[in-house]
């Protein structure tokens, strides 16, 4: 009997043998702490960790009685009991169970136990798959925590079972439903709907929103009544807003989205509620260099254009001039609520100094001030504390060039002026010092006037002559002739006696500018106009030296008393 046992014992370890790297099936005999020991008809139990009877993240539901299938790897282990694994067990049967379900393309659940090179460790049912960085979600996720040990939809992309490799991605069912999203979004959407969304991205012109799988645009212009200097001051990224659609693209499938929509317009009653000639108090809500905007209510701003900010300083800073939150009183000037815009004035609010001067300040009017600037153009003086006048380089003096009267000139000098005009929409004064005294040209009749001179000294550059007794006049190079091969001062001598025009008045030296070429050019349109034209086909010389032969023949002929 022994001898048959023996046998027997023999023989049936040996069919065993052959089942080592199977699987095959197993009774719990118990449960010891986190171990389940499990019965498989061989002489000693097998013991197997509990977290192999369960996927991470899930509670196990192993029962002292039940039958599981477990992957025999050796009939006995060195301390005498079978080595049992069910999470091999759970691969096997997961392999063939997932290579069915790729071929029929159907999700699988994947539970993401952690981070792994290029993405992530992803345990479906006891396989181990790999779900790269690309494919967790439809846009890159920093933090993974959430996804972490909960079960995930997925979809297979490769499986090698020789290398033991499956790829996996979570992506992939979620840009399918997204599609289905889409399309029944573009099949219901109209124009009007109101929706929810998320904002996807911010740029300077506008936000865009995720509308679940399809993306719209609200243009900055339509995020606010109010202005808006940059989308990122009022919205941040992954915000859920609502929205309305405001225009609906159905060919290109483009969807303009509005937010202000949903408010009522402020604009709406601004010309019944604001009137021009208006006077209001409001804060500054933000300055620019052209000027300060003023919010006058909640979506409607008006703008104080820097040139209405101060009835003197015309090239005004903003910036300098107010702050933002400051409280003003402004005069509503224009209202144009197509283009919704409020030209707004600070200065109309206090008194015109150009007004009151005008008031006491009359054309003709002599006056003295400092000079407080001085220009190319003239010179700037002081008529209030306030105000400046103009004396333009052609009002300082009758006899000097402008530029150089202007030069007699320094700042804070006390100077006497008379006011020549008073211009109150231009906000100008000008002023004259000439106007104090008579043209001096006006009683010298030298000017114009053809004399004889006597030269009294020669140059290279000119010649200076005496005529009318004690009158000194000078003769520039470029003057001495019409013709340019005759303009030299070395024909003339000192003591000769020269004819000229005088073309300018006494200059601050006393002399006055004579021009014998302008004598010549007035005596040959004398000639011409006497004697015939050149048209006439006489040539000039034949045309003067007529007019000479005639000058000498009535110079020869006496009177007939004379001849008797």
């Amino acid at each position: 009997m022994e001898e048959n046992f023996s046998e027997l014992l023999e023989k049936s370890l040996s069919d065993f043998r052959y089942k080592e790297g199977q699987v095959i099936k197993g009774t719990v005999l118990s449960i010891t702490n986190d171990t389940v020991v499990v019965d498989v008809g061989l002489k000693s139990e097998g013991r197997i960790p509990i977290k192999e009877f369960h996927s991470p993240g899930e509670e196990h539901t192993v029962k002292i009685g039940e039958k599981y299938d477990v992957y025999l790897e050796k009939l006995e282990n060195k301390e005498g009991e079978a080595l049992l694994s069910r999470e091999r067990a759970r691969k096997e049967e997961s392999w063939s169970n997932l290579e069915k379900m790729q071929d029929s393309k159907q999700q699988v659940t994947g539970v993401i136990t952690g981070r792994v090179k290029g993405g992530y460790a992803v345990d479906i049912e006891g396989a181990l798959a790999f779900l790269p960085g690309s494919q967790v979600d439809l846009k890159p996720i920093k933090d993974i925590s959430p996804l972490l040990n909960k079960p995930q939809p997925m979809v297979i992309l490769k499986m090698d079972k020789f290398r033991g490799n499956i790829v996996v991605s979570r992506r992939a069912l979620l840009e399918e439903s997204r599609k289905a999203d889409r399309s029944k979004l573009l099949s219901d959407i109209s124009e009007g709907d109101k929706l929810k969304g998320v904002i996807k991205n911010i740029t300077d012109y506008g936000v865009f929103v995720d509308l679940g799988g399809l993306d719209g645009l609200i243009h900055v212009t339509d995020l606010s009544w109010e202005r808006v200097n940059h989308p990122s001051e009022k919205f941040d990224v992954g915000q859920e807003i609502e929205v309305i659609v405001t225009k609906y693209d159905k060919d290109n499938n483009r969807i303009s989205l509005g937010l202000k929509q949903l408010t009522e317009d402020p604009w709406k009653n601004v010309e019944e509620t604001y009137k021009v000639g208006g006077k209001i108090k409001s804060k500054i809500s933000s300055l620019a260099d052209y000027g300060a905007f003023v919010e006058i209510e909640k979506g409607v701003e008006g703008l104080i254009h820097s040139s209405e900010m101060s009835w003197v300083n015309k090239n005004i800073n903003p910036s300098s001039f107010l702050n933002v939150s400051d409280e003003v009183e402004v005069m509503i000037l224009e209202i144009d609520n197509s283009k919704r815009r409020i030209s707004l004035g600070l200065k109309q609010c206090s008194e015109n100094p150009w007004k009151i001067f005008a008031e006491t300040n009359k054309k003709g009017d002599l006056l003295e001030g400092k000079i407080k600037n001085i220009t190319d153009f003239g010179l700037f003086v002081e008529l209030t504390e306030d105000l400046d006048g103009l004396i333009h380089l052609s009002d300082i003096s009758w006899d000097d060039s402008g530029e150089e009267s202007i030069k007699k000139f320094k700042l804070n000098d006390l100077v006497k002026f008379k006011i020549l005009e008073i211009d109150l929409e231009k906000e100008r004064v000008s002023l004259g010092i000439k106007q104090l005294t008579k043209d001096s040209s006006k009683t010298d009749k030298s000017l114009g006037k053809i004399v004889t001179g006597v030269i009294t000294e020669i140059d290279k550059d000119k010649i200076q002559v005496l005529f009318d007794e004690d009158k000194k006049g000078v003769i520039k190079k470029s003057n001495l002739a019409k013709l340019k091969s005759e303009q030299n001062t070395d024909r003339f001598a000192v003591k000769e006696k020269i004819d000229a025009k005088v073309v300018k008045k006494a200059n601050k030296d006393g002399f006055y500018e004579l021009s014998v070429k302008d004598l010549e050019i007035q005596e040959e349109k004398e000639a011409l106009k006497e004697y015939g034209s050149s048209s006439s086909g006489a040539s000039i010389g034949e045309i003067i030296g007529a007019a000479l032969e005639e000058d000498k023949k009535k110079d020869t002929v006496k009177p007939k008393d004379e001849k008797k």
